[in-house]
């Protein structure tokens, strides 16, 4: 048969519903005159098939025309996408015997495993992504023959899928296998983990993939997750702030920063204060800004390129990666007039996502190849529709405001901290330096609280837009999942500095903070259970520790996130995805002294060496009057170096007998504190460095069975000793397994103080962090003595 001529048929009478056929014909093995024939109808995605009437129209047509097609396979999917949203088996003749044996006759699927860790086939996952779960289903559809015809080619797929053959395979198996060929790395791991796990357990395997039942409660479906329809108002939430009185509040306080700052320097050095004077100051700000603000589209636009390699993209570009995201954009612009952002792509399989610009009409949203590999459609739809938000509150425009100005108060303090003393009016300089660089760092904490407060609103309007808070949930958690997960990944240099630059640039433009993945991305790689993945979020809402993290964070944390989103499913009636209520419920079982009692004197330890120096400096204000600048210096080291010695005795407690903790088990503790280690020992495999771009990085990254945690090295001889640590001995260590034991730290980012890694081979390595801070404890007693006795005036 003529596959071309009869796609050709097809799709003319069929015109009317703009399809386009594919086919594929194979002689039937007892009969080479009868034709077991495959079509795929390709359909445009705004088009709904009558799948009923099509099947009868195929049932009668074909066998009209080709008399020799015995078996009919219908497949139909949109237009742009890989997998077939639907498919069935029509019979136009008695079917002949294919020799294939009986499906009963099932080959022994428990010989046939994919990786290496074996743990993985009955170990609590998360859900993998459509294509993943499309593929394995589509294996079990296969008859037994089908089967072994494609299992031995399945070791070679995932190490080169070039190299697969499918020609001589059947229909079925070559329509099954051929467009996993196109799969990325990552997507190929996740089926081979998944295959292993169907041929281990396949009654199991497919209850854990059934879309209908898989992480749902009773009675549930996925799609009750979200609501009927779009465009319901929702009542914010109350820890949430309000958008226009953050940026009012913090426009209003850096303006007069700068005006106030710039008309004191311009009073102090031309020794008073004049019309002219305040209006160029005026002026100059005003031009200044404007010059920034109207700029920097194009300014970011370079940078991406330059930086991340960044392409522009059309919207149908995005519709065939996502269908419901072009939908969404085009009726967020429709509804609200306005122009169409300027779409970006990013060639990374970290998932980020970031929006800027300077006026609406000049935004741009970009987003990294990731987000569409580890989300969902619905999930990506959400993730422009929290982007859209930004565009929409022009709050991306008030950041780009505001940021220049915590600048301009930078440039000033820099300005006048330089300025030569000798000028008229210059004794008042060096005060005029000091008001700067304090204005500058309330600035910048100003700008990090306006830059949390327009997250909350930017999910609140991607709620409401989709109707679908909980995809927005699932999105935040997955894309923590996905960064941990690239961060393991073996790439070569090149490609993992890109990655650590593009995670470190838009960090605070990014829908998501990538420092603060690790405790989100672990808890989802291993909990099948969503309430397990809630756990890890009690450090964010119940810890003091949370929130004083929290104020050096240019985005909300995780847990508090998700619960906003948790109470909008809650306002439209829908199943929660993330169970923050039993989450608050065990918060408010915990023991509020533990938590709460010493939080103020740990504050105070935990920045003891600064408040030594203060209180040193205080004691020697005597001594400064008298002219002793020895005595003044010494006591504010002294102080410094006691404070130190202090902050010691609560951060390293004895690592006798420490207990054997998962990576999981350390980050659900809702008591952890970044001052107070907690001791333990961990058993697992060393991944990386800490710092992927640096060759020279002590630092190293190291998984257990349930997540991946950094751990910190310190030399006993300072910084250049683990300098030759990450240059000599780091890099061999990558891939070795064994013990390590540390002090556990929860913060932002949570990481192990080392102490102590034996590999399995027998090599050990120590690290000795409260050593290199009693050596620096005495030398800077030393240098205050020295000061006090030897520098006295």
């Amino acid at each position: 048969m003529n596959e071309q001529e009869v796609a050709q048929w097809l799709e003319q009478a069929l015109a009317n519903l703009r399809l386009r056929i594919q086919v594929k014909a194979q002689p039937l093995q007892d009969n080479a005159e009868d034709y077991a024939l495959v079509v795929m109808i390709n359909h445009p995605a705004h088009v709904a098939l009558n799948h009923e009437r099509l099947t009868a129209w195929f049932q009668k047509a074909i066998p009209s025309r080709y008399p020799q097609v015995k078996r009919l396979a219908l497949y139909s999917r949109p237009i742009g996408q890989q997998q077939a949203n639907w498919k069935t088996q029509v019979r136009l003749a008695p079917e002949a015997a294919t020799g294939r044996g009986d499906p009963a006759d099932s080959p022994d699927l428990s010989r046939y495993c994919f990786v290496q860790d074996r743990q993985l086939l009955t170990a609590d996952l998360p859900q993998p992504s459509s294509v993943v779960r499309q593929a394995i289903l589509g294996f079990h559809g296969l008859t037994a023959g089908q089967k072994e015809e494609v299992l031995p080619l399945l070791p070679t797929l995932f190490r080169n899928p070039g190299a697969v053959s499918t020609v001589t395979l059947s229909v079925e198996a070559s329509l099954w296998l051929e467009p996993l060929k196109s799969l990325n790395p990552h997507e190929l791991r996740l089926l081979s983990v998944w295959l292993s796990r169907y041929c281990f357990n396949p009654s199991r395997t497919l209850a854990e993939l059934d879309p209908a039942t898989s992480g749902l409660k009773t009675g549930q479906t996925r799609r009750s997750y979200r609501a009927p329809q779009v465009g319901v108002s929702l009542i914010l939430a109350s820890f949430a702030g309000n958008l226009t009185m953050s940026a009012g509040v913090t426009l209003s306080l850096l303006f007069g920063m700068v005006f106030v700052l710039a008309l004191s320097v311009f009073g102090t050095l031309e020794g008073g204060f004049s019309f002219g004077s305040l209006l160029f100051a005026v002026l100059l700000t005003l031009a200044f800004n404007a010059l920034i603000f109207f700029l920097s589209p194009w300014l970011m636009d370079w940078i991406q390129h330059s930086l991340y390699g960044t392409q522009w993209v059309s919207l149908a570009e995005i519709g065939r990666r996502s269908p419901e995201s072009a939908e969404v954009i085009e009726r967020v612009c429709r509804q609200y007039k306005l122009k169409q952002p300027k779409l970006g792509l990013i060639r990374d399989q970290n998932p980020t996502a970031f929006t800027y610009g300077s006026l609406p009409d000049t935004a741009r949203i970009v987003v990294s190849e990731g987000l569409f590999t580890y989300l969902e459609d619905e999930e990506v739809a959400t993730v422009y529709a929290h982007e859209l938000g930004h565009v929409i509150h022009w709050d991306f425009a008030v950041m780009t405001l505001a940021s220049t100005l915590v600048q301009i108060l930078y440039l000033l303090y820099v300005y006048l901290r330089d300025t030569r003393r000798d000028r008229r009016g210059g004794k008042n300089i060096g005060s005029l330096a000091l008001v700067a660089y304090f204005f500058y760092v309330a600035g910048s904490y100003l700008v990090l609280y306006l830059s949390r407060v327009r997250e909350y609103f930017a999910d609140h309007f991607a709620a409401e837009t989709t109707g679908n808070p909980n995809a927005l949930s699932r999105a935040l958690v997955k894309i923590a999942f996905g960064i941990v997960q690239e961060g393991e990944r073996e790439q070569d240099e090149e490609a993992r500095q890109r990655s650590a630059r593009l995670l470190e640039g838009t960090r605070a433009l990014g829908i998501y903070d990538a420092k603060a993945a690790v405790m989100a991305g672990t808890a989802y790689r291993v909990a099948a259970d969503p309430s397990q993945v809630g756990r890890v979020f009690l450090w964010d809402l119940f810890n003091p520790w949370a929130w004083w993290m929290e104020l050096n964070s240019t985005h909300p944390l995780t847990g508090k996130r998700v619960r906003a989103l948790g109470t909008y499913a809650e306002q439209l009636d829908l199943p929660v995805e993330f169970d923050m209520a039993s989450v608050v419920a065990q918060g408010k079982q915990l023991n509020r002294q533990q938590l709460y009692g010493n939080f103020l004197l740990d504050v105070v330890l935990l920045n003891a060496e600064w408040l030594g120096a203060i209180l040193g400096m205080v004691l020697g204000i005597p001594a400064l009057r008298a002219g002793s600048y020895g005595m003044f210096a010494g006591l504010a080291v002294a102080g410094a170096s006691l404070g130190l010695l202090l902050k010691m005795t609560v951060m390293y407690p004895s690592l006798e007998n420490p207990p054997a903790l998962t990576v999981l088990k350390a980050m659900s503790n809702p008591y952890a504190s970044p001052l107070r280690g907690l001791p333990m020992q961990l058993q697992g495999r060393v991944i990386g460095r800490g710092d992927p771009g640096y060759r020279f990085g002590a630092d190293l990254k190291f998984q257990d069975e349930t997540g991946m945690i950094f751990l910190r090295y310190v030399s006993r001889f300072g910084p250049l000793g683990n300098f030759l640590f990450g240059e000599s001995r780091a890099g061999r260590l990558i891939g070795q397994e064994g013990a390590v034991v540390g002090w556990f730290r929860r913060g932002v980012v949570p990481y192990l103080d080392l102490s102590r890694f034996q590999s399995s081979y027998g090599e050990v390595v120590t690290s000795h962090p409260p050593f290199g801070q009693a050596v620096q404890v005495a030398l800077g007693l030393i240098a205050a003595l020295l000061l006090m006795v030897f520098f006295p005036f």
